[in-house]
C-alpha cells in the first residue's frame, strides 16, 4: 500500500493535538492544587513527555505492536530502538508511515500515566514517581495496548475501544484509586484550587487536543474520523452542561470549575465510543458522563477517599461508563467495522465489553498497588509531613510558582 498524503497530513496534525493535551493537563491540574504545589504537579506531567518518549522508542512500541507473545504482549526485539522500520514503510492496512503510527501512539503513552498524578497531588516523592512512571507503563499500560490495539487476546475476542476507554481512562482511573488507598489522606492545608483561569486554560487545551485523540483514532481522514469528531464535541458539551446543572442544584451556584471538570468527564466517557455510535448515542453518553461520574466524585468524598483531583470518578468511572455505553449503543450503521450493541440486538458484544473493562479494572488496581508497595521498599513513596506542609514546589524542586508577598 502506498502512503496516502491526505491521511498522513491528517495524522501529523492529530499527533500534535494529542501531544498538546499533556501540557493542557499540567495547567488543568496546576490550577486545581494549592499555590505551594503548582510546579510539582505540572512537573509530573511534563516529565512524562521526556521519560515516556525514551521508554517508548527503546522498547515500548515493540512491546505494544510487535509480533504477539501469548496474546498479552508484543515481542520486545521486533522494533527495539525502532530498528526494523524503514522511512518509507507503510503501516499494514493504513495509508500512513509506520513512524507516524508509532509517534501517534506515543502521545497516548505520554498522557495516560500523567492522568494518575491528580489523585496523589501533594503526597508522592519525585523519585518514586519516576520509578512508577516507568514500571507502570511496562506492566500495566503496554500489555493492554497490545491486548486491545496490537493484536492480543482481547482484540481476537472482539473487545472494541475506539480511543482508550479501557486502555487510557479505566487503567489510569483505577491506578489512581490504588494510589490514594496506598498513600492515605493529605496533611496539606492549601488544598483548594488556587488559579481557576489555569483550570479553564487547561480545559481548553485538553478539549482542543481531544479532537486529535478521538478523531485521529480513525487513523486517517474519513467519514469515521468526522463521526468521532462530532461525537467528541457532543459528549464533552452535554456532560459539561449536565455537571454544571447538578452543581447548580446541589451547591446552589454554577461554577466554572464544575463546568470544566464535567467537560473532561464527558470527553473521557465518549472516548471509547466516539467512532462507533451515532450522534444521538453520543448525546445520551454525554448526559450519563455528566451525572454518573458526578455521583462517583460525591461518593468518593463521602467515603473520605482522598482523590485530590477526582481522577477515579472522572476517568476511571467515566471510562467504564463509556465502555458499557459502547456495548449498548454501538451500531454498524455508523461504522461497519465496529459492532452492534445490545440495543441493536447483539448481547454477545455487550458481554465482551463487560469482560474487557472488568479485566482492566482488576489488573490496573491490583498491579498498581503492588508496584507502589515494591517501590516503597526501594525509596519512600510518600513525602514527609514537613515536606508536605512546606509544599512540594520548594521542598522537592527548589523553586516556587509565585514570588513571596514580602
Amino acid at each position: 500500500m502506498q502512503i496516502n498524503a491526505a491521511d498522513t497530513a491528517f495524522m501529523l496534525v492529530a499527533a500534535a493535538l494529542v501531544l498538546i493535551m499533556t501540557p493542557g493537563l499540567a495547567f488543568f491540574y496546576g490550577g486545581l492544587v494549592g499555590r505551594k504545589n503548582v510546579l510539582a504537579i505540572m512537573m509530573q506531567s511534563f516529565i512524562s513527555m521526556g521519560v515516556s518518549t525514551v521508554l517508548w522508542v527503546t522498547v515500548g512500541y515493540s512491546l505494544c505492536f510487535g509480533s504477539d507473545v501469548g496474546g498479552v504482549i508484543g515481542n520486545p526485539t521486533d522494533f527495539l530502538l525502532l530498528t526494523g522500520i524503514a522511512v518509507g514503510d507503510v503501516y499494514p492496512g493504513l495509508g500512513i508511515p509506520v513512524y507516524l503510527f508509532a509517534a501517534y501512539q506515543l502521545m497516548f503513552a505520554i498522557i495516560t500515566p500523567a492522568l494518575i498524578t491528580g489523585a496523589f497531588a501533594y503526597r508522592m516523592t519525585f523519585k518514586a514517581w519516576l520509578m512508577f512512571l516507568v514500571t507502570w507503563q511496562l506492566v500495566v499500560y503496554y500489555p493492554f495496548v497490545h491486548m486491545i490495539w496490537g493484536g492480543g487476546w482481547m482484540a481476537d475476542y472482539g473487545v472494541l475501544d475506539f480511543a482508550g476507554g479501557i486502555v487510557v481512562h479505566v487503567l489510569a482511573g483505577m491506578a489512581a484509586l490504588a494510589t490514594i488507598f496506598f498513600l492515605g489522606k493529605r496533611r496539606a492545608t492549601d488544598s483548594e484550587p488556587h488559579n481557576v483561569p489555569f483550570v479553564a486554560l487547561g480545559t481548553a487545551l485538553l478539549w482542543f487536543g481531544w479532537f486529535g485523540f478521538n478523531a485521529g483514532s480513525a487513523l486517517g481522514a474519513s467519514e469515521i474520523s468526522v463521526l468521532a469528531f462530532i461525537n467528541t464535541q457532543i459528549g464533552g458539551a452535554f456532560a459539561a452542561v449536565t455537571w454544571m446543572l447538578l452543581d447548580w442544584k446541589i451547591q446552589k451556584k454554577p461554577s466554572l470549575v464544575g463546568f470544566c471538570v464535567g467537560a473532561i468527564a464527558g470527553l473521557a466517557t465518549i472516548t471509547p465510543a466516539a467512532g462507533f455510535v451515532a450522534p444521538q448515542g453520543a448525546m445520551l453518553i454525554g448526559i450519563l458522563a455528566g451525572s454518573i461520574p458526578y455521583a462517583a466524585v460525591m461518593f468518593c468524598k463521602k467515603r473520605n477517599w482522598d482523590d485530590a483531583l477526582d481522577v477515579w470518578g472522572v476517568h476511571g468511572v467515566g471510562g467504564a461508563v463509556g465502555i458499557v455505553a459502547l456495548g449498548l449503543l454501538a451500531t454498524t450503521q455508523m461504522n461497519p467495522a465496529g459492532a452492534d450493541g445490545l440495543f441493536y440486538g447483539d448481547i454477545s458484544f455487550f458481554v465482551k465489553e463487560l469482560v474487557g473493562v472488568s479485566v482492566g479494572i482488576v489488573w490496573a488496581f491490583i498491579v498498581t498497588y503492588v508496584l507502589l508497595w515494591v517501590i516503597n521498599k526501594v525509596t519512600p513513596v510518600r513525602v514527609s509531613e514537613a515536606v508536605e506542609q512546606a509544599g512540594l514546589d520548594s521542598a522537592l524542586h527548589g523553586e516556587t510558582a509565585y514570588a513571596s508577598a514580602d
